[in-house]
């Protein structure tokens, strides 16, 4: 987005969006703003500020995601993806999901993600060990983003963007 303040204003006041998070940059990329329209996702859109196109390749910020129900269904995808020798995948927690990032064979970025029991401030990126147990990624979570900015349960913060959602005209 070359001018994310004209998009945001779009997404919001045109298709009824809600901004849910706007962080400050992440080396490599301009300002983030995560916008949502359902109140049990945190964001359904991503839109960062890039001055100037980026070059043609993965960033984490351009691409499609999908959401799985489970770590076993995401552990399973990484092997899959280990069979296939995609050549870059990326482990990611993000406190409120986590995430393994890769390309397809055509370059398009792609994100799988099962939501956490957590939600913290947007952005946030922190390594992810798909071998550790569902307790012990859960734990090593919460024990990391706890005392960071928003730190809720995630239940309380998709009720509070239901509330807002509400209140909001779209």
């Amino acid at each position: 987005m070359r001018d994310i303040h004209r998009s945001v204003e779009f997404y919001t006041a045109v298709l009824g969006f809600l901004v849910t998070n706007r962080g400050e940059p992440v080396p490599g990329m301009g300002e983030m703003v995560f916008l949502s329209q359902d109140d049990t996702a945190h964001h359904q859109i991503v839109l960062v500020h890039t001055p100037e196109p980026p070059p043609p390749g993965f960033v984490m910020a351009a691409h499609l995601a999908f959401s799985l129900g489970s770590l076993d269904e995401l552990r399973v995808i990484g092997e899959r993806l280990a069979a296939a020798k995609t050549e870059t995948v990326i482990p990611i927690s993000h406190g409120n999901a986590w995430s393994l990032y890769f390309t397809d064979p055509d370059g398009n970025g792609l994100e799988c993600f099962v939501d956490s029991p957590f939600h913290v401030a947007q952005p946030y990126a922190d390594g992810l060990d798909l071998a550790a147990t569902d307790a012990e990624i859960e734990a090593s979570t919460r024990d990391k983003i706890s005392s960071l900015p928003e730190f809720q349960d995630f239940s309380a913060w998709r009720a509070a963007l239901a509330a807002r959602l509400r209140q909001s005209p779209r």
